[in-house]
């Protein structure tokens, strides 16, 4: 039962943070970001990609609606809406609400450095699983569950890698469910000042899942929409995010560059376009 199992991990991480503290909860997180990309780019050293093709292939292309659906959810399992706000309050606990001055201006470049470096990282670990699949799935049967994956991975790059590959997806699950926990106390703390302790939580968030694989929705399928479910929460994240931090006179001299300002609102058009072609191409089909 690796669900089961999966479920008692992340219940385990969150007793960590409960009781060893945000710092103890951020080494364990970030060790398990190292396995996820070391699982999922070691089959890119064993079998490399074509780089024309590659690089022909960052060029979005859309053929349907199931396109368009992989496309949003590649989105919302990257971003993650919720992670926004948990970032945030992770560096508001550490740093707290130092003054205006050096200090404050060196905490948010090194910040900026933080997001950007682990926005590479994930654009990186979730383009090579898309890299994996392109190269190596091809024309093959029975790759559409965890399962057959595994198995068509380790006919075609070996016994190894598909090890590395399976690691990689079960520290996967096991990072977001905890932060996916975390995220949702936090946000309750800030919004509604209602404070629920994260393990129960995680055992309420349980349910609907469980009540998924019951009633026999296909896991993967219920995984891929439950990311362009997080897709769709991006605008009601970020555009508020954009709003308020180039609004000069709550943010003074750490307000947004115009130029940031600008790209950020050009970001979020384009999240919200994807997000209603979906919901169109979905409702007329």
């Amino acid at each position: 039962m690796p669900e089961t199992g999966d479920r008692r991990v992340s219940l385990l991480l969150l007793l960590v943070k409960d009781r060893r503290g945000q710092r103890t909860f951020e080494s364990v997180i970030t060790g398990l970001l190292a396995v996820i990309a070391v699982g999922f780019l070691a089959s890119l050293f064993v079998s490399a990609p074509p780089v024309a093709e590659v690089a022909g292939g960052l060029v979005p292309k859309f053929a349907g609606t199931e396109s368009v659906l992989i496309a949003a959810a590649m989105l919302g399992a990257t971003v993650m809406p919720h992670a926004v706000y948990l970032h945030s309050g992770l560096a508001r606990d550490r740093h707290g609400h130092p003054e205006p001055g050096p200090t404050r201006r060196m905490l948010l470049r090194i910040t900026r450095w933080d997001v950007g470096v682990a926005m590479v990282i994930a654009g990186a670990v979730n383009l090579s699983m898309v890299l994996v699949a392109a190269t190596n799935l091809q024309g093959r049967e029975n790759t559409d569950s965890i399962e057959g994956a595994h198995a068509a991975v380790a006919d075609t790059l070996g016994p190894t890698v598909a090890l590395l590959f399976a690691i990689g997806l079960l520290a996967s699950g096991l990072a977001s469910s905890s932060v996916g926990a975390y995220a949702g106390a936090m946000i309750m703390a800030g919004l509604f000042y209602r404070s629920i302790p994260m393990v129960l939580r995680r055992l309420i968030t349980l349910l609907p899942a469980l009540a998924i694989l019951a009633i026999g929705v296909d896991p993967s399928r219920a995984l891929v929409l439950s990311q362009v479910v997080l897709s769709f929460g991006i605008p009601f994240a970020l555009i508020p995010l954009i709003r308020l931090t180039s609004d000069r006179v709550l943010m003074g001299d750490d307000a947004n560059h115009r130029m940031t300002t600008a790209l950020g609102w050009v970001v979020a058009t384009l999240i919200t376009l994807l997000n209603v072609v979906l919901i169109y191409l979905t409702v007329a089909g």
